[in-house]
């Protein structure tokens, strides 16, 4: 199955729970599930992308602070949606940094069309205020002339605006208000072409303008699941290490990565 992976930086799950509200609706329609889940640690970007994308935590993966600067050892999603002859896109210069060329070249890497990479398509930018409309419909320009099985949409206007605001302020809120109308523009026709969709943070945010601790703020995130595939059952535990498995099995790839499938409806068993 088509599936679309969201990742809304730094999105804490207290403030998914009040500001996301076109994604709650279709919750409550039945269409799709929210959960809870703790992140892993440290609470930071770099190493929490390899974890989602992976399914390795990342004091197992070396990629322990945003600093690390190389490719990942750890086979990803990518990696085994390529070998299974599917086709990928993303975006964020860090997720092209982890998994198809380091260090990021701008001329080279921002536009990428290269089918033997492990992310064969992507509209890779480096600017955290990149603005999130911009990036949403660089993501459908992908989906519209490539068509990929498999595409992880990264906005990052949520992060910056807490780096600059902190947790509890307007402007972060407003951005993860923001975030979810953008989501409301697009997931409708996805949902309605048969996309499995994932909507989910990296970790979140506190109110000193930063994260990597262990505050709940900064570790509980959301992950929101829509499609057919999903079991919609209520009082699963997701794990942030099983999301690589799923992701996996969405798909109908091969992969030995952790998987909880109590989320999954049509593929358990």
């Amino acid at each position: 199955m088509k599936t679309i992976l969201v990742v809304l930086d730094r999105l804490s799950n207290q403030v998914a729970q009040h500001t996301m509200g076109y994604l709650h609706a279709e919750c409550a329609q039945g269409n799709g599930h929210y959960y809870r889940l703790t992140c892993e640690l440290p609470s930071l970007s770099r190493p929490l992308y390899g974890c989602i994308l992976t399914g390795v935590t990342p004091v197992r993966s070396g990629i322990i602070n945003n600093g690390v600067n190389r490719l990942s050892r750890e086979r990803s999603v990518f990696h085994y949606a390529r070998a299974a002859g599917l086709t990928t896109a993303a975006a964020y210069h860090w997720v092209s940094e982890l998994y198809n060329r380091t260090p990021f070249v701008a001329a080279r890497d921002r536009h990428t069309d290269a089918p033997e990479l492990p992310i064969q398509y992507g509209h890779f930018y480096s600017n955290d205020s990149y603005p999130d409309s911009h990036l949403f419909e660089d993501a459908e320009s992908l989906r519209l002339r490539h068509d990929p099985h498999f595409r992880l949409i990264h906005p990052m206007n949520i992060d910056d605006a807490g780096h600059k605001s902190s947790l509890s302020s307007p402007q972060y809120r407003n951005r993860a208000r923001i975030a979810d109308g953008l989501l409301s523009l697009w997931m409708p026709r996805w949902l309605a072409e048969g996309y499995q969709v994932i909507v989910t943070a990296d970790h979140g945010m506190n109110d000193h303008r930063s994260h990597g601790g262990i505050l709940p703020e900064e570790t509980r995130v959301p992950r929101f699941v829509f499609g057919a595939a999903f079991s919609l059952q209520p009082d699963l535990l997701p794990q942030q290490t099983d999301l690589c498995g799923t992701l996996c099995e969405l798909l109908g790839v091969p992969h030995d990565k952790p998987l909880c499938r109590g989320p999954l409806a049509e593929l358990r068993g």
